[in-house]
């Protein structure tokens, strides 16, 4: 098909080109016509001319004709060449003709096959038509299915609801009812519990009541016992001069004499606390036995018989126990006898009230094995003999010792209440810090967030004597970043040392500076602190540049050094 196409439209373009060259061929043959006209009337004129003798005239009249002459042959080889292109023309129009004949029945058969192509386009149209009606069909089929089970989802979930609603407010009805009866229950407990409260708080104000008047008494007591001291000292002061004066007269060892007086009277003192210790525990005891009789009688209606002969048992033999041997029992600790409000000492258990005694059921089954178990194993029931006395050394030494003693421990308890003394050796006096450190001052410079420093500060003893030295604490701002480790050395003699460690632990980056803070025997002492973050710090090798002197012209060059000695970079320009 397309080649038949090519070839009409060659055929079309070769007619046109066939008539364009026979219209200019005719209108060629016209102008040469004119021009051969145009050359006969001039050719009559110069004939004319010459016979009338113009020589002007028929120059003129020449070269019109000269160029009349080269047109017409000028139209006549253009005429030829037109003729040949319409006789090449023809030749071609003939055999674009006789090849259009043999193509012809190509071109039948192909409007054929054209309308059997269309046909069965038409076909396939109808079957694809037929089978989208089909599809459209069963689509609106499970459009009408979908929307039937849809409706009915509907139906079934509005059902739900209806009956999860009905379930709902059955419930919240249930719910309601079971709600008051509990709110009812519970206001009743918390009456219940307002009234045992209150009976608890006036069982407490009788006890504070009580407690007030045994602390008058005892007030009293002790204002009389320090006057019987002060009394008694006087008169041992008294005896013991009389015994010197007694001893010096008689020539006799004065140190060893008052030493081993001394001694036999610690030991009656001893005797004497350990018989007011033996009628307290009693009284203790009984105060016990008579609070877990009370807690017994109380638990008989909740208990059974059973439990309860227990109970007798064990507390018979803690009785026999306790009462009858009182050395292999302890005494109860400290904190349950405070808790428990017992009776101190001189005070019979007779008058103290019962609600004293025991303030809560949950304490007392929480105490009810505490008599069967000593608290301290071993510690009561170690047998000791008080009138046991070691065997006599050097009366000399130990009264050295003996004095020692009471010097270091008048030291220390000064040291611990912040009593300061002055340290005078012969023919001077030490003034200032007693102990210097080691660095002067602990600094931790270029510091990480999040890492862990530790440095050991030596302490050196600067002072002329023995000193003592405690860590008093560091200054507020470093708490939550500075921790000291110091384990307190005793005696420090002079120039010795002792070391503690300094740990910083840094959670914002940020300069810290303060102090840790220390106390000797002659006053107060401490170590500064520093904490800094990371800086830059530049610094230029010269503060002149000199070129000293220099010719015209001449070109003098000089370095300078920018040197960064902190641990921060920076950019400069």
């Amino acid at each position: 098909r397309r080649v038949s196409l090519g070839r009409e439209q060659k055929l079309q373009n070769r007619n046109d080109v066939f008539v364009s060259c026979s219209d200019t061929l005719s209108a060629c043959r016209l102008r040469s016509k004119m021009l051969a006209k145009q050359l006969d009337r001039v050719d009559m004129e110069i004939e004319r001319e010459e016979e009338a003798g113009n020589v002007t005239a028929v120059s003129r009249l020449q070269a019109m004709s000269s160029r009349l002459c080269t047109e017409l042959e000028r139209e006549k080889e253009l005429e030829l060449r037109i003729a040949l292109t319409l006789k090449e023309n023809l030749v071609e129009m003939w055999q674009v003709e006789t090849e259009q004949g043999k193509y012809n029945i190509l071109r039948e058969q192909l409007q054929k096959e054209e309308e059997e192509l269309q046909m069965q386009y038409q076909e396939e149209r109808e079957v694809r038509i037929w089978k989208e009606k089909i599809t459209a069909l069963q689509a609106e089929g499970r459009r009408r299915t979908q929307e039937k089970r849809e409706e009915e989802a509907q139906k079934e979930y509005e059902e739900k609801n209806k009956k999860l609603l009905e379930d709902a407010k059955r419930n919240h009805e249930k719910a309601v009812s079971f709600l008051r009866q509990s709110m009812a229950r519970i206001h009743e407990k918390n009456a219940k519990e307002e009234v045992k409260a209150q009976e608890h708080m006036e069982r407490r104000i009788q006890a504070v009541l009580s407690l007030k008047t045994s602390i008058t008494s005892n007030r009293e007591r002790l204002q009389t016992l320090q006057v019987l001291n002060k009394a008694k000292a006087l008169e041992a002061k008294k005896e013991e001069m009389k015994m010197k004066e007694a001893i010096l007269a008689k020539g006799g060892n004065v140190i060893r004499e008052i030493f081993l007086h001394k001694r036999q009277q610690e030991h009656e003192k001893k005797k004497e606390a350990f018989r007011e210790l033996q009628k307290s525990r009693k009284m203790e005891i009984v105060s016990r036995i008579l609070q877990e009789k009370a807690y017994i009688h109380k638990q008989k209606k909740s208990q059974s018989p059973t439990k309860a002969i227990k109970a007798r048992v064990i507390f018979s033999c803690i009785f026999k126990t306790c009462v009858l041997s009182p050395k292999s029992w302890r005494s109860p600790s400290v904190c349950s006898l405070a808790g428990e409000g017992a009776a101190p000492q001189g005070e019979s258990s007779e008058d103290i009230p019962q609600d004293v005694l025991w303030e809560s059921d949950d304490e007392d089954t929480e105490r009810d094995e505490t008599l069967l178990v000593p608290e301290f194993p071993g510690l009561w029931s170690r047998q000791y003999d008080l009138h046991k006395v070691p065997k006599a050394e050097d009366p000399t030494r130990l009264a050295v010792r003996a004095m020692r003693k009471k010097t270091a421990e008048k030291k220390m308890e000064e040291l611990q209440t912040g009593i300061l003394h002055k340290q005078i050796v012969p023919g001077r006096e030490h003034k200032g810090c007693a102990f210097h450190s080691k660095p002067s001052c602990i600094h931790f410079k270029d510091f990480d967030v999040g890492q862990i420093y530790k440095k050991k500060i030596l302490l050196t003893n600067a002072s002329y004597s023995v000193n003592y030295c405690r860590l008093v604490g560091i200054s507020e701002c470093l708490k939550d970043f500075i921790s000291v480790h110091f384990d307190p050395p005793g005696k420090v003699s002079s120039g010795m040392s002792c070391e503690f460690l300094v740990t910083f632990k840094p959670t914002v980056n940020e300069g810290l500076e303060g102090e840790v803070m220390f106390m000797a025997q002659t006053g107060p002492f401490s170590v500064p602190l520093k904490c800094t973050v990371k800086t830059c710090i530049l610094a230029l090798d010269k503060e002149l540049i000199d070129f000293g002197s220099l010719v015209v012209g001449e070109t003098i060059s000089r370095p300078i050094s920018l040197t960064n000695s902190g641990a921060l970079g920076t950019r400069f320009r």
